[in-house]
């Protein structure tokens, strides 16, 4: 498996996170997992789509093309051919790049973009297979850029975005509004419209993050690990865990510590929360 992520360039920066590729041509067909991280995504698929486990048990095919909304869980997904995937993160505060005011309406969902957007989704599928044909990420920047230019992200909201990154989400939303000089009920909802989650998820998700990273990255245990990131116990970062990752800590700690080829390697995860593969 091979996963790289490209910044995006200076002039997308403030609606663009990165761009990212993920390919296998010989994947195992064990299913694996991606994690909430508070970013939605354009995602085109040019490989066999992937399967998506959801949580109700139901398996269905991926859309080729479509919007990965916010998710509150983890993402269960089983290969079943060759794997080609392109990316766009998008940044917090203009999640609504693509879905406009529909966006709080869409999470946990992936929809087909052409559903959404039908002349963007044509576009998007020929900048995303120019981009797979040239190796280079610039036919999908090229396609964005009059897109990023014709929208204006709620300047407050990606403030707020911003202080929760700093924070790794170890802030309570009370003290986020009176930093930002609004009431909590106007936060809530500015936040939810522009982001797609409300802003005590997106604190929890960005927590979740910084705690796989200290994991990753850090011989500490998972006690010391959490009361770093301000979960008040074990017990509360086990449950947050176990939430957004379907995972127990001492899996997750075995999967991205321990033998990356073992039973318990859960590789998609470990990649995405490196920002690479360890090829």
């Amino acid at each position: 498996m091979e996963y790289v992520e490209h910044p995006a360039p200076q002039d997308l920066r403030r609606h663009l996170q990165c761009l990212w590729v993920l390919r296998d041509d010989a994947p195992g067909d064990e299913v694996q997992v991606v994690y909430p991280d508070g970013r939605c995504e354009l995602l085109a698929e040019l490989g066999v789509p992937l399967r998506f486990h959801g949580a109700d048990g139901a398996i269905r095919a991926d859309q080729a093309f479509c919007f990965a909304a916010q998710q509150r869980g983890p993402i269960r997904l089983q290969a079943t051919g060759a794997v080609h995937c392109i990316g766009l993160r998008l940044m917090p505060a203009c999640s609504g790049l693509i879905a406009g005011a529909r966006l709080p309406g869409l999470r946990d969902h992936a929809p087909d973009l052409h559903a959404l957007d039908p002349a963007f989704a044509r576009a998007f599928e020929q900048a995303a297979r120019a981009s797979a044909t040239t190796d280079s990420p610039e036919p999908l920047w090229g396609l964005l850029r009059p897109r990023c230019a014709a929208f204006a992200p709620d300047a407050l909201i990606e403030r707020a975005a911003a202080t929760l990154d700093a924070a790794e989400g170890d802030l309570r939303i009370a003290d986020l509004a009176t930093r930002l000089g609004i009431g909590v009920r106007t936060l809530q909802t500015r936040f939810l419209a522009a982001v797609g989650m409300t802003p005590k998820e997106y604190a929890r998700v960005r927590r979740l993050q910084a705690l796989l990273a200290t994991l990753d990255t850090e011989d500490a245990g998972i006690a010391d690990a959490a009361a770093r990131h301000g979960y008040s116990d074990q017990a509360h970062a086990t449950h947050d865990l176990l939430r957004w990752t379907g995972s127990t800590p001492a899996r997750l700690v075995r999967a991205l510590r321990g033998d990356r080829n073992g039973d318990d390697t859960l590789r998609l995860a470990a990649a995405f929360v490196r920002g690479h593969s360890d090829r």
